[in-house]
């Protein structure tokens, strides 16, 4: 196997367009995860105790 740098990211670029909901489907995971963790912050907030 040869070293063509040039090859390989144009192989990588037509690969990135075939991938389909693939950067839509990060997002919604990413929102997801974030809105998981927001949710669960301010309700546990909730139960401290300020004695």
């Amino acid at each position: 196997m040869e070293y063509n740098p040039e090859a390989w990211l144009t192989e990588a670029a037509s690969a990135a367009q075939q991938q389909g909901p693939g950067n839509l489907l990060r997002v919604v995971l990413i929102v997801l995860v974030v809105g998981c963790v927001l949710t669960a912050w301010f309700l546990l907030r909730g139960y401290k105790r300020d004695d």
